[in-house]
């Protein structure tokens, strides 16, 4: 299989990170500016049963970037996470993107804006081709029957499936039925990718194969945000990441600060934790 995706930035849609450094934070040079990041989020909070989960939560994404959401179970990531994708909504703070407020915007319009999700559950129909399985969401834009056609060739070529095309997708592994399910994600071109354990249930040589495919994704000029339970899969593939605990970010760097901070180190990663 050919593990290389020759994905472009006018494929997508989308346009070039911009280039302005603005100074040093967290072990990493030349950050921008949360401001001019394609997602933010402004005082994210979310109360459960008179309890906080989620306290104020600030980050965001540039264009080019993979960013990382990380924590231990009962953290709050997950619901910073959904509230980001539109599945919770908060009860204080804002969700931007590309500079609109989108904190009370349905998933459905979120999509329309250019912002994709990939759920942790199998969001494949098993009993239809990969094919017909790209075609299907195709069939929700505006696209000609011509434009869908060439759109879903397009895909499957960038993907590595175009010989899996009309194999039903409940015979594929893991790594192709993620292959298809990234590829279903891409197909109105979102500008931002929001991943659900994306290294959940594939094996070894697919996780490489699906860490390929998103930094592939990153060199198109995506902003791509992750949060996944697989600490080393995660961090061999972000740009930064954020430390999650009791619902506020503790800390956030590249992968070399956070191995080499106190804090992520006592709250998460454990004395022990390498590489």
């Amino acid at each position: 299989m050919n593990n290389t995706i020759p994905l472009t930035s006018s494929e997508l849609s989308t346009e070039p990170a911009e280039e302005a450094p603005i100074g040093k934070v967290s072990g990493e040079k030349n950050l921008k500016s949360p401001q001019s990041a394609l997602l933010r989020t402004e005082k994210l909070s979310k109360i459960y049963g008179g309890r906080a989960v989620v306290n104020g939560v600030d980050i965001h994404v540039h264009k080019g970037e993979i960013v990382g959401l990380l924590g231990p179970n009962g953290a709050g990531k997950t619901t910073t996470f959904y509230m980001i994708v539109g599945l919770v909504r908060p009860n204080n703070g804002q969700v931007f993107f590309a500079t609109q407020d989108v904190t009370t915007m349905p998933m459905y319009k979120r999509a329309r804006h250019g912002m994709g999700y990939l759920p942790q559950e199998e969001s494949i129909f098993r009993k239809l081709t990969v094919e017909e399985n790209i075609l299907a969401i195709l069939e929700t834009t505006a696209l000609t029957k011509k434009e869908r056609k060439n759109r879903c060739e397009q895909l499957l070529t960038q993907f590595g499936i175009e010989h899996l095309s009309k194999n039903h997708a409940l015979t594929l592994s893991g790594g192709e039925k993620r292959r298809l399910t990234i590829a279903r994600s891409l197909v109105t071109n979102p500008s931002l990718l929001m991943l659900d354990e994306p290294f959940s249930g594939v094996d070894p040589i697919a996780v490489y194969d699906v860490q390929q495919i998103i930094s592939d994704l990153r060199s198109a000029g995506l902003a791509i945000l992750i949060t996944d339970h697989n600490v080393r899969e995660t961090l061999n593939i972000v740009d930064r990441a954020y430390l999650i605990y009791e619902g506020r970010v503790e800390s956030e760097g590249n992968k070399d600060f956070l191995l080499n901070d106190p804090i992520s180190r006592k709250l998460y990663l454990g004395e022990t934790f390498t590489m």
